[in-house]
């Protein structure tokens, strides 16, 4: 899973309608499956899927027969399309609702099926633009569920999202988009680490413990209301131990200690300027 994040405008969704061959690009190059983008678009056609942000489900006829239209699509034989529409329906749990009109399908229910939809051709690759979007955190979790399986049975997918926590659970690697530009990209946790943040807060309850602190502890950031002090640190186990040498040393316990180490959320507003 490669995760495009990016805030509103940044350039998601245009580069999967570039890579996915919907509109041409201005410049540049790129392949797709081992295919040139300008010079063989039939053939990366041919190896992709889209799912994108608003669904394509014919709200008018079944679910049912939304596969069955995606497998003509594709030029399926009729027995081959009814078995492989019967197959996908099952795998995303619509047999149930497989007879009645897509528009009587939840949220959730209607994302099944247009990934259902999408798979009917076997694509090797899965553009996913936002697919979560407006979804409960039930359904989200189904979605995650559904895109972990496709993974394990070696597709590949380029997922384009606004949720952190869902880049931060699913990909592999990330890119953060800001103003049609690359601003940053690798794993999650490289990302984590461009930024700085990472601290140790140490709460005190007693205020004689939280003086004798501030004077052992120069380096800190001071909250004499909350009895609080904020120390540096970049969350490694080697600088928490140091830290917890130093404190028994000087005969100070703290109440509440917890550490913070910047998130996806932290490198997204750094990133893009907080927008």
């Amino acid at each position: 899973v490669f995760a495009l994040l990016g805030p509103n405008g940044a350039g998601k969704t245009t580069v999967v309608k570039i890579l996915s061959t919907l509109i041409g690009a201005d410049g540049g190059q790129a392949r797709i499956a081992g295919h040139d983008l300008t010079a063989a678009p039939q053939a990366v056609r041919a190896a992709i899927g889209v799912t994108g942000q608003f669904s394509a489900v014919d709200g008018l006829i079944t679910g049912e027969e939304n596969m069955l239209l995606m497998a003509d699509l594709h030029h399926l034989p009729k027995q081959e399309g009814r078995r492989i529409a019967a197959e996908l329906l099952a795998r995303f749990d619509l047999v149930d609702a497989a007879k009645k009109p897509a528009s009587t399908y939840s949220g959730g229910m209607k994302r099944r099926l247009d990934i259902a939809m999408t798979l009917v051709g076997s694509p090797r690759i899965i553009f996913l633009d936002e697919p979560t979007t407006g979804l409960d955190p039930r359904s989200r979790h189904t979605m995650w569920r559904i895109i972990r399986d496709l993974v394990a049975d070696g597709v590949t997918v380029l997922l384009t999202t606004q949720y952190l926590e869902e880049a931060d659970q699913l990909a592999d690697r990330i890119a953060v988009l800001n103003d049609g530009r690359i601003a940053a990209h690798g794993t999650a946790e490289e990302l984590k680490r461009l930024v700085p943040g990472g601290h140790v807060r140490l709460r005190f309850t007693d205020p004689t413990a939280y003086r004798n602190a501030t004077s052992a502890l120069p380096e800190t950031t001071r909250d004499d209301e909350a009895l609080t002090l904020q120390i540096p640190s970049d969350g490694s186990q080697r600088h928490l131990r140091t830290l917890l040498d130093h404190l028994d040393t000087a005969g100070i316990e703290a109440d509440e200690l917890t550490v913070h180490t910047p998130d996806l959320d932290d490198v997204f507003f750094a990133l893009t300027g907080g927008t």
